[in-house]
């Protein structure tokens, strides 16, 4: 019940939001909980193949741009359909995904990690040399997605991530997700039980590449703008952040952990134009001396605080 109780307590503050008296902050305050909902969606997506499936990706943000220059073309040319946008979006990741996945997961450890840098950054430079959509200046999107309105847009992208969650929940609790754990654990002898690693590990890949290329969607009609800085490497790290920070493998961590950070970049923010001098030492703090991230917190489980060293 302990373990349900965190995600639950997640969701219903998401709900919570739009209905408590924030006041004059009221837009602010659901601009940013809808954005951690968009960032949310995307670092689960990397928790069910880092934390689950131990695949470390550094290049995840890739799908991000996809799924937002998705929007882009079919936008440019007048689809703003929700049911054309998504399915786009979905499609052109996973199949972005089934390739690049197939060659980067014959590798492991530091070197799927170069691969999948190297290809994120194929997409980073591709997005910033389409000058029809505005090439490294971005593109502005001529309207919102149909039925990603202003009025249900906050509504839209939390019923996406509680789907998503749910999904994953479920895909890791199948006898598919226990295979893809044991991979984590022991490559080998997944192996030598006849089961095969690389496909198992293929098609985790390609699932958190197709929600992460919805979130990319989301993304865009957020500020109704997409650049490609979307793509960019340290886009890619500041998912790892929230997954780690949040707990690898929990699956809502990552949610607690894109909360935690949205939260920490809007109020740092407002102190001093370096407030990366002080979220930097704050997240290794919390990596240091919370064990099992800020979902083993949240659930308050005993022996959360102490040193990992």
């Amino acid at each position: 019940m302990r373990d349900r109780a965190a995600p639950i307590a997640i969701f219903a503050a998401f709900v919570l939001v739009p209905f408590l008296p924030w006041g004059g902050a009221y837009n602010l305050a659901v601009a940013l909980m809808a954005r951690a909902a968009v960032f949310g969606l995307a670092a689960l997506s990397l928790d069910f193949i880092l934390g689950v499936g131990g695949m470390v990706s550094f290049g995840h943000a890739a799908f991000f741009v996809i799924g937002a220059y998705a929007t882009t073309i079919l936008d440019a040319n007048h689809i703003d359909g929700a049911a054309p946008v998504f399915a786009t979006a979905a499609i052109a990741s996973a199949f972005f995904a089934l390739v690049t996945g197939a060659v980067a997961l014959r590798t492991r450890g530091v070197n799927f990690i170069m691969i999948t840098l190297a290809f994120a950054q194929m997409v980073y430079f591709a997005a910033g040399s389409l000058a029809d959509y505005g090439g490294d200046d971005g593109y502005t999107l001529a309207a919102r997605t149909t039925l990603l309105g202003r009025s249900v847009y906050y509504w839209m992208c939390l019923a996406i991530l509680l789907t998503a969650y749910l999904l994953c929940r479920r895909v890791v609790a199948s006898r598919f997700g226990r295979v893809l754990r044991a991979i984590k654990q022991n490559r080998r002898r997944v192996q030598a039980l006849g089961f095969d690693a690389w496909m198992y590990q293929l098609v985790a890949y390609v699932i958190a590449a197709t929600l992460c290329g919805l979130a990319g969607v989301l993304l865009a009609n957020s500020a109704e703008f997409v650049s490609p800085a979307y793509g960019a490497w340290q886009r890619s790290g500041d998912l790892l952040i929230m997954v780690i920070l949040g707990g690898a493998g929990s699956l809502h961590g990552a949610v607690v952990g894109s909360i935690a950070v949205v939260l920490l970049e809007e109020v740092l923010g407002r102190f001093t134009e370096h407030w990366r001098l002080i979220y930097g030492p704050l997240l290794i703090l919390s990596v240091l001396y919370v064990r099992g991230g800020l979902a083993a917190m949240s659930a308050g489980r005993p022996g959360y605080l102490g040193r990992d060293f």
